[in-house]
């Protein structure tokens, strides 16, 4: 990892200006509060490769933040990559510890985390935030639905990392792909990366609170109907494609208790799918996604 060169970098880019860590240290940690550490590096391969390691050597705690303000080797689901230009978006993972929650509930974690990064984007940007199951974060660019964010969880030590990624102020000339999208290109009142990294960071830290208090009952704590309130893949035609090489289609009809898409087939059946990559095939604007 390389450390920030706040000198070189503060004013090499006056639109993408760097963040401030000791900024976000002063707002977010606090005697009380879920977040112990935070740590903004210039570049590094990945924030989840990094702190994954951290956990498992044991020099992380729950509550440790790592932020990166380039990642060149970031990775998304399925081990598909993603990058963007350096201050463009936020690229940061956290390290959780639900040691009290049975672990088959932790696969709730990552879904919470969309959840959380959806509500606090929505009200920090203004911007209209839905969720592509499992883990995209999408927005309407002139009417089309977009990926402006990814979410990825691993276990690690004795407990998960949950990464990020969210494009910020892509242009329209430096999205990876014409799915993606940005925050900017969806009209949003407010890129200022620390604003939003901050609303983030407390909502996650909010919905945390919520869900462990519940025992990590996705139903008791509100989890479960908040992200399929939010969820854009419910009502809709889709095709799963499924580890293996096979593909299911049907109707999304349902997010069920242990988080999995709830699939209802031509021949009558429902079927729960766990892992998958999702095609929006129709049944909302935006067409195939």
């Amino acid at each position: 990892m390389t450390p920030p060169d706040a000198p070189h970098n503060r004013w090499s880019d006056l639109d993408r200006p760097p963040l401030n860590g000791t900024a976000l240290r002063r707002g977010l940690l606090r005697p009380d509060a879920l977040w112990t550490s935070l740590e903004v590096v210039e570049s590094t391969g990945s924030t989840n490769t990094d702190l994954a390691g951290q956990a498992r050597g044991g020099a992380a705690v729950e509550g440790t933040v790592l932020v990166a303000e380039e990642q060149t080797a970031g990775r998304g689901r399925l081990e598909r990559t993603w990058t963007a230009p350096p201050r463009s978006g936020l690229f940061f993972s956290v390290y959780l510890e639900p040691g009290d929650i049975p672990v088959e509930r932790w696969g709730w974690v990552p879904l919470l985390a969309g959840v959380a990064a959806a509500t606090g984007l929505a009200k920090s940007a203004g911007v209209d935030m839905s969720l592509k199951w499992p883990n995209d974060l999408l927005v309407a660019v002139q009417g089309e639905e977009r990926k402006t964010g990814g979410i990825l969880g691993e276990f690690a030590g004795d407990g998960i990392v949950v990464g990020l990624g969210i494009n910020v102020s892509l242009r329209a000339d430096e999205l990876p792909a014409p799915t993606a999208g940005s925050l900017a290109l969806a009209g949003a009142v407010s890129t200022d990366r620390e604003t939003l990294l901050r609303a983030v960071l407390r909502s996650l830290e909010d919905w945390y609170g919520r869900w462990r208090a519940a025992d990590g009952d996705a139903a008791a704590s509100g989890l479960q109907a908040a992200y399929a309130a939010g969820c854009a893949t419910l009502d809709r035609t889709v095709r799963a494609e499924l580890p293996g090489g096979t593909s299911l289609v049907g109707e999304a009809v349902a997010i069920d208790g242990d988080g999995r898409l709830v699939l209802s087939t031509e021949d009558g059946l429902q079927q729960p799918v766990s892992a998958g990559d999702i095609v929006h095939l129709r049944g909302a604007a935006g067409g195939l996604t």
